[in-house]
């Protein structure tokens, strides 16, 4: 088999794993009310509060736009709240009300219990093996290997 047919079967397989691990990740979400990426904001918020939504938004991978929309709902849920940051008046730092960090806490250890039996089905030396190979290849992405150019 051609090395291109085994990395396109690699990367094949590993949306599918992604895919289906996320639908999991989302299903348990919905249970607490929550989308994923509301999810990912508490997660962000009980690591760090008083970030700015720029900041947020770098950390998410997203637009401030989208953060905004983001943090809109989850204030009006009453788990997020925007305070004025008395440095800068053009910004607002985020924190978690006292109910967003009772659900973060909340759901928390069932979603690592969750990952980790959805990882176990690897033994615990093919984990590492498979850690170590996508650390190796998001390195070499990073670096700028496997460049593709259209001419």
């Amino acid at each position: 088999m051609d090395e291109q047919h085994t990395g396109f079967r690699a990367w094949m397989n590993l949306m599918r794993v992604h895919q289906t691990i996320q639908q999991k990740v989302i299903d348990l979400m919905a249970r607490y009310g929550l989308t994923l990426a509301q999810f990912d904001v508490l997660v962000q918020l009980q690591r760090e509060e008083g970030i700015t939504q720029q900041q947020l938004a770098d950390r998410l991978l997203v637009t401030k736009g989208n953060v905004t929309g983001l943090i809109d709902r989850l204030e009006r849920e009453k788990l997020v709240e925007r305070r004025s940051d008395s440095e800068d008046r053009r910004s607002n730092l985020l924190y978690l009300t006292d109910s967003g960090s009772a659900q973060i806490l909340q759901i928390l250890p069932e979603h690592k219990t969750q990952l980790r039996t959805l990882m176990d089905i690897l033994s615990r030396e093919k984990q590492e093996q498979l850690l170590t190979l996508l650390q190796e290849l998001e390195e070499g992405l990073k670096a700028g290997k496997g460049q593709f150019f259209l001419i």
